[in-house]
């Protein structure tokens, strides 16, 4: 299948970290509106939380562990071309699909983020966006979270 499956797949967000978003080139447009206005409001617990030393989180002892092998990865985060891009080029060496949602995510120079998403998506991550992967999880307008979703977006 080529949409992202709700079933199938989970959401990696990488470094929201509050200390770094003032200096992310429009920080506020890549933590959305529904999650809230600053990175404390991401709707995690903290059981989900996983924290890194390595700028690729793959690296990390029992990171690939968390993550079932057949569910495809939706990615957002900062920065694009650090974190983000080695994080994703690990996910892909390993042989997971990978989903890497353009406006979900932030680095301090615009360039960095272009180039960070043509190296991506040149090594097989699919680029998608905020709204292509909410209205793939929803899959139908019967969807019962579909007003909060509609919302949402605008």
């Amino acid at each position: 299948m080529l949409t992202v499956v709700p079933t199938k797949s989970l959401l990696l967000i990488v470094d929201f970290q509050s200390r770094l978003m003032p200096s992310i080139d429009q920080g506020t447009a890549a933590v959305t509106k529904g999650l809230g206005a600053t990175v404390d409001d991401l709707p995690i617990s903290a059981g989900r939380i996983m924290h890194k030393m390595t700028f690729d989180a793959v690296r990390e002892p029992d990171f690939l562990g968390a993550i079932p092998a057949d569910r495809h990865i939706v990615v957002a985060g900062c920065e694009a071309h650090v974190c983000v891009l080695q994080t994703v080029l690990g996910l892909l060496d390993a042989g997971r699909k990978v989903y890497v949602v353009r406006d979900a995510l932030g680095s301090r120079q615009p360039e960095s983020k272009e180039t960070a998403i043509r190296r991506m998506e040149r090594h097989g991550a699919e680029i998608v966006t905020t709204e292509m992967v909410v209205f793939e999880w929803l899959e139908s307008a019967e969807h019962p979270r579909f007003r909060d979703a509609i919302a949402l977006i605008k």
